[in-house]
């Protein structure tokens, strides 16, 4: 407020200056009658008072924009929803944040269809960027957000300030997320229901906010890669290990060997996979650090 209140003065003052020089340059040409005098009057009263609170909303928009602006992609069978409780925590502490649903997830969910492709998924976030004016975007994602984020930066590496990945997929060009999988492949095939892998931990019937059937296509879609100016992004990778487990033998402990690999900054946080619900303070604590 005391901000604001700068810029109203700074813009009075400024108005101020610009009315008195109109009235300098004016005052040969003093109206004959009151009446006239006071239209003048009032005409320069509702310019500076134009003038006043134009300072003062760009004043309240420049600092607005400067607040640091993370774009959360979420994993697969998931939506926007599961990481509302870190956008609430982000934006108390001065973020803008963004958690775009890709198609078919979440409240996407009815626009579900076998055709659904990573490619489509990268679309989605690629647009919210565009369609949003992003810039200087910390982009952040988790699990099979990893290979979206990559095909994100590859699109867009001018407006990515910084690139998170979440206990996440690193993949290379070519790759497919079954491709990385390997032999862990295998247990993946048989969720697979018409076109869609059926998540088994969520019972039948369960009303939303739930996980939902993903499109198969995105899982066996290779991810291509062709503008090596994603490559200077500074990024980090974030490896989630549950209490009292070796990391080694996490589900996702070759993808943060991948990261060290690229000489990405490694880092571990104490949660389960999905520490949006199991440590959302301690991860956003951590978001805020490297978004800082």
């Amino acid at each position: 407020m005391h901000d604001i209140s700068k810029a109203i003065y700074g813009a009075s003052s400024s108005a101020s200056n610009f009315v008195n020089t109109k009235n300098s340059v004016l005052r040969m040409n003093i109206p004959a009658n009151k009446s006239d005098g006071r239209k003048t009057t009032n005409c320069y009263f509702r310019l500076l008072l134009l003038l006043v609170f134009t300072g003062a909303f760009q004043t309240s928009f420049s600092q607005s924009s400067s607040k640091p602006v993370y774009v959360i992609v979420h994993g697969a069978w998931g939506g926007s929803w599961a990481f509302k409780k870190v956008d609430s925590l982000l934006t108390e502490k001065g973020a803008v944040v963004y958690r775009p649903s890709l198609t078919g997830q979440g409240e996407r969910v009815h626009l579900a269809t076998t055709e659904v492709g990573l490619s489509t998924h990268i679309n989605d976030v690629v647009n919210t960027i565009l369609f949003e004016d992003l810039h200087d975007v910390i982009l952040i994602g988790h699990s099979y957000g990893g290979m979206v984020i990559t095909g994100v930066a590859d699109s867009l590496p001018g407006r990515i300030s910084k690139l998170i990945y979440l206990d996440a997929f690193v993949p290379e060009n070519g790759e497919s997320v079954m491709s990385i999988q390997g032999s862990r492949a295998e247990g993946l095939k048989i969720m697979v229901v018409n076109g869609f892998l059926i998540p088994p931990w969520v019972p039948a019937g369960k009303l939303p906010p739930s996980d939902v059937p993903h499109p198969f296509k995105t899982f066996t879609d290779p991810l291509i890669l062709k503008n090596s100016r994603r490559l200077k992004i500074p990024t980090t990778y974030i490896l989630t290990v549950e209490k009292g487990k070796n990391p080694v033998a996490d589900d996702f402990a070759t993808q943060a060997e991948r990261a060290k690999k690229k000489r990405w900054t490694v880092l571990q946080l104490e949660a389960d996979h999905n520490p949006q619900w199991s440590a959302p303070v301690s991860l956003v604590e951590i978001l805020k650090k490297l978004g800082g």
